[in-house]
């Protein structure tokens, strides 16, 4: 996440130099104000259970019946270890998660789901069905292909370098 906030300012920095790019025709914007919009709507939605959005989406990601080692978690989501490391202590405290040691490799943790954790997991699942199943009644599948194929070329694109590609190559 931290490398899409310097790809972020980089181009609003190049807006600013350049010249005013519309917001309405800018992919960046468009993905940032959503996914902005998404997020603050599932902590809204977790705030009611006593979380976040980032603990729900923990929760979803570790293996509800074998756990999942601690540094694997990191790499699944996407996220920086220190970040998660913060979620996963609050998470502790709360109990809905419990470090073990890994039985296949002494030297990592497992993490595992308690009792509340798989509560709490259910909650989390049923607000993305939720999510999923109203967008699609107002969204056709043949436009949800478009989008996924989109948003895997972004993807792709953005994991071979070639975003900012012939900038570098100009020096």
């Amino acid at each position: 996440m931290h490398n899409f906030y310097k790809i972020y300012y980089a181009c609003i920095i190049n807006f600013i130099i350049f010249g005013v790019m519309d917001k309405n025709i800018s992919i960046d914007h468009q993905l940032r104000a959503t996914w902005q919009a998404v997020a603050k709507m599932y902590n809204e939605q977790a705030t009611n259970y006593g979380s976040t959005m980032s603990s729900a989406f923990v929760l979803l990601t570790i293996d509800k019946e074998n756990g999942t080692p601690s540094t694997a978690l990191g790499p699944l989501m996407g996220m920086e270890p220190t970040s998660l490391s913060r979620i996963l202590k609050s998470m502790e405290k709360k109990g809905a998660i419990s470090r073990e040691k890994n039985p296949d490799d002494g030297r990592s943790v497992l993490i595992r789901l308690t009792d509340y954790g798989l509560e709490m997991r259910k909650f989390s699942k049923n607000h993305v069905y939720q999510f999923n199943n109203i967008v699609r009644e107002y969204v056709s599948e043949s436009e949800l292909d478009s989008f996924f194929k989109v948003m895997t070329t972004i993807n792709e694109l953005i994991a071979e370098r070639k975003i900012f590609e012939a900038i570098h190559q100009d020096k």
